[in-house]
């Protein structure tokens, strides 16, 4: 009896010390994939706490990740057509943003996919990256205020995801790409305040969007 016992609390504890192992390699892990370009303005750090995720996590994450495509793949496009500093610059931080997310859904076993560039499984996202794409060729200020839109856009849905979960490690990845979003916002907002233009927020409210613009820019996981 005291033989099995003992036997079962090795079991018990290699199980225990095997879990904790693969934790700090998943920590690990991520700190390394969530490295930003260095003309990025935003770098995201997180690590997993749990490998059990809700359905509405699940969509949560489908849902940004395709959100952050609409911005890289909109940013992509209206860059090929105006080589502005903003869409050279902030493309590749949404690819970073895709990647953050990414990571979790991977870490998650959650099924996804990623369509190709200017294609998006949600249809609303659909809409507006053909109108986004439509207004923005028209011409620089209007491709500037598209830019400002999806920014916009961009932090109040993190909010809203952020607000519906207790799950550690999508809000410390969503409260980071919202700080980006923060900082992209204001870069955009420069953009047309030097085309000598203006812009009135879409999506967020008139207080939180008065405190942001009236804010310096963030350093996003960064010491």
């Amino acid at each position: 009896m005291k033989l099995a016992y003992n036997f079962k609390n090795k079991i018990m504890k290699n199980s225990r010390l095997n879990q904790l192992i693969t934790m700090i390699a998943l920590s690990i892990s991520l700190s390394f994939m969530y490295a930003c370009d260095s003309k990025n303005d935003d770098e995201i750090n997180t690590e997993i706490a749990d490998i059990s995720l809700k359905q509405t996590d699940k969509d949560a994450l489908l849902f940004m990740m395709e959100e952050e495509k609409l911005a890289r793949d909109t940013y992509r496009y209206l860059d090929n057509l105006w080589s502005i500093t903003q869409f050279a610059n902030i493309k590749g931080s949404e690819q970073t943003h895709m990647n953050a997310i990414e990571t979790l859904l991977k870490q998650y076993n959650v099924t996804y996919e990623i369509l190709p560039e200017g294609k998006f499984a949600n249809e609303e996202l659909q809409n507006f990256y053909n109108n986004f794409i439509s207004s923005g060729a028209i011409s620089i200020a209007n491709a500037l205020q598209i830019g400002a839109t999806i920014e916009d856009l961009d932090i109040v849905d993190l909010q809203r995801n952020i607000e519906a979960t207790n799950n550690k490690a999508i809000i410390s990845v969503f409260e980071k790409l919202q700080c980006g979003s923060r900082n992209h916002l204001r870069s955009f907002l420069n953009g047309i305040e030097s085309n000598g233009d203006t812009y009135t927020p879409q999506f967020l409210s008139l207080e939180t969007y008065n405190s942001i613009i009236n804010s310096p820019n963030e350093k996003c996981g960064k010491n």
